[in-house]
């Protein structure tokens, strides 16, 4: 009994630690989608606002589906 207590109290760690790092990786996204929604304001020769955010996040939303369905196995 008290090995399967164990078990369940790591697993539950990992799951927090894994919305954890979840969660970072939202904040980072979010900030490199301001930072490149800036730039491309401040030089609009670079692209369109909107659109270098919506790209950026894009990407940001694929790589981060990828780490979280890799953290599952």
């Amino acid at each position: 009994m008290a090995a399967d207590m164990d078990d369940r109290t790591q697993d539950r760690n990992h799951q927090e630690l894994r919305l954890a790092v979840l969660l970072l990786a939202l904040a980072v996204g979010l900030l490199i989608t301001g930072a490149a929604v800036y730039l491309a304001r401040e030089h609009p020769s670079l692209a369109q606002p909107l659109g270098v955010g919506a790209t950026v996040m894009s990407a940001l939303c694929a790589i981060t589906g990828v780490i979280a369905r890799v953290m599952r196995r």
